[in-house]
C-alpha cells in the first residue's frame, strides 16, 4: 500500500486527530491558523482549540492578492503565479506558527485549507444558462503539503458545488457540530467581509438548520476606509462612523440592491458589494459630497440593518433565541451597538460565551470539515436528528 494512503487510513481510525484549520476571508486581513484536537466524528465530534493565531498579510502580500481579487478582467499569468505563491506563503506561515510553539510537523495529522476566494459566481449572479454555480479559491494546497510535510485537504467550496450547493456558506455543518445541542433556538452570526448566519433549532434538528449569506459584513466599511484614510485598514470601534450622521437618502439607496429581494438561503460576495456599489448608491441619492464620516456612519447602520432584518426572517415565528457572533465584525463596537438596538429583545454576545474563540471559529469549521472528510461516514451524517 502506498505510504500516504496507509497514513490516511491510520489517521481515519485514530480516536482523536490534530488538525490545522486555515481561513483567509474577503477582508484580506491575513491567515487564521487554528490548531484543533478533534475527538470522534459526526454528531459525536468534540473540538478543543489548542492554539490560534492570525498572521497578517504584509502590504505587498495584500497587493498581490488584490491583483487577481474579485475582478472581471485579470491576467491569467498573474493568477497562476499568485496561486502558487500564496500556497507557499501559507505554508511558511504554518511552519512559523508551529516553530514558535515548538510543535513538530509530524505531530499534525492534517491541514484543512480554505484557500483565498478570488471570485464567487453563483448562477443567480451570472445568470448564464449554460453554466451552473462557480467559485474559485487560490493558494495551492500541493505547495502547502510539500513545504510543511503535512497532508493537506482543500477545495471545500468546489466540493459543495459538486454536491449541488452554491459553494457558500459552508458553516452549517460545523456550526451544527459545535452548537447543535442548545436547548434554545440559536443563531450563529459570522461577520467577516461578508456576513453569514446559521439558524439551529433546539434539540439538534439537523434538517431544520438554515445557513445563508446575509450580505455585507466588514467589506464596505473596510474598503471605504482604505480608499479615503491612507494607512487605515478598518474603522476601529467605529471611531470614524461615530463622528458622522447617518444619511437617510444614501441608506435607502443602498437597501435597494436586488440581492435583498432574493429568498433565503442565498450566497453573495464582494463581486456585488464593493466601492462601485457604494458610489452607485451615492449617485442615485445625490450624496457624493457628504463627509466620509457620514458615509461610514451610514454604512455601519446599513450593515447592522441588513443583518438584523435577515435574522428576523430566518428565525421567523421564534421570538426567543440566542445570538452568538464571530468574525472581525464582532470587534466593531458601534456595529454591535446598532445591531443590539435593532434586536432589543436579544442578548447580542460572541461565541466566547460557548468557549469558541470568535476570531477562530471559521478556521475551526474547516478543521471539522477535514475531519469528516477523513473519518466521517454518510451513515453517521444521516443519523443526525
Amino acid at each position: 500500500m502506498n505510504h500516504n494512503v496507509h497514513q490516511l487510513h491510520h489517521i481515519s481510525h485514530k480516536k482523536s486527530r490534530l488538525i490545522i484549520g486555515l481561513m483567509s476571508g474577503t477582508s484580506l486581513d491575513g491567515l487564521d491558523i487554528a490548531l484543533c484536537k478533534i475527538y470522534g466524528e459526526g454528531v459525536g465530534s468534540k473540538v478543543s482549540l489548542m492554539a490560534f493565531e492570525t498572521i497578517p498579510y504584509t502590504a505587498s502580500h495584500k497587493q498581490m492578492i488584490q491583483s487577481v481579487f474579485s475582478k472581471d478582467t485579470i491576467s491569467l499569468q498573474q493568477l497562476c503565479l499568485v496561486n502558487e505563491k500564496l500556497g507557499q506563503l501559507h505554508a511558511d506561515m504554518i511552519n512559523a506558527f508551529l516553530k514558535h510553539r515548538n510543535i513538530l510537523s509530524k505531530k499534525i495529522d492534517l491541514i484543512a485549507s480554505h484557500g483565498q476566494t478570488v471570485y464567487h459566481a453563483p448562477k443567480r449572479f451570472h445568470q448564464q444558462q449554460m453554466f451552473g454555480n462557480g467559485t474559485l479559491q487560490i493558494g495551492d494546497a500541493d505547495q502547502i503539503a510539500a513545504r510543511t510535510g503535512i497532508i493537506t485537504l482543500s477545495d471545500f467550496r468546489q466540493k459543495h458545488i459538486a454536491a449541488g450547493g452554491e459553494g457558500a456558506p459552508l458553516a452549517a455543518y460545523g456550526d451544527f457540530l459545535l452548537f447543535g445541542h442548545s436547548k434554545k433556538h440559536i443563531v450563529l452570526l459570522n461577520i467577516g467581509g461578508i456576513s453569514n448566519a446559521t439558524f439551529i433549532p433546539p434539540g439538534g434538528k439537523w434538517r431544520k438548520v438554515v445557513s445563508t449569506d446575509i450580505g455585507p459584513g466588514n467589506n464596505l466599511m473596510d474598503q471605504w476606509m482604505q480608499a479615503h484614510f491612507p494607512g487605515k485598514k478598518f474603522d476601529q470601534n467605529g471611531k470614524i462612523a461615530r463622528k458622522g450622521t447617518v444619511h437617510k437618502g444614501l441608506l435607502q439607496a443602498l437597501t435597494r440592491h436586488p440581492f435583498f429581494k432574493i429568498k433565503f438561503p442565498k450566497t453573495t460576495g464582494p463581486e456585488w458589494f464593493n466601492l462601485s456599489f457604494i458610489k452607485k448608491a451615492q449617485k442615485e441619492s445625490q450624496t457624493e459630497k457628504i463627509s466620509h464620516a457620514a458615509v461610514m456612519a451610514t454604512l455601519n447602520l446599513f450593515t447592522a440593518q441588513t443583518i438584523a432584518q435577515a435574522i428576523q426572517k430566518i428565525v421567523s415565528k421564534h421570538t426567543s433565541f440566542d445570538l452568538l457572533i464571530s468574525g472581525g465584525g464582532s470587534e466593531n463596537t458601534l456595529l454591535i451597538e446598532n445591531l443590539q438596538l435593532m434586536l432589543p429583545k436579544v442578548a447580542v454576545q460572541t461565541t466566547a460565551r460557548k468557549n469558541i474563540h470568535p476570531g477562530a471559529k471559521e478556521a475551526i469549521l474547516f478543521a471539522l470539515l477535514a475531519n469528516e472528510q477523513i473519518a466521517g461516514t454518510k451513515k453517521t451524517f444521516d443519523k443526525a436528528p
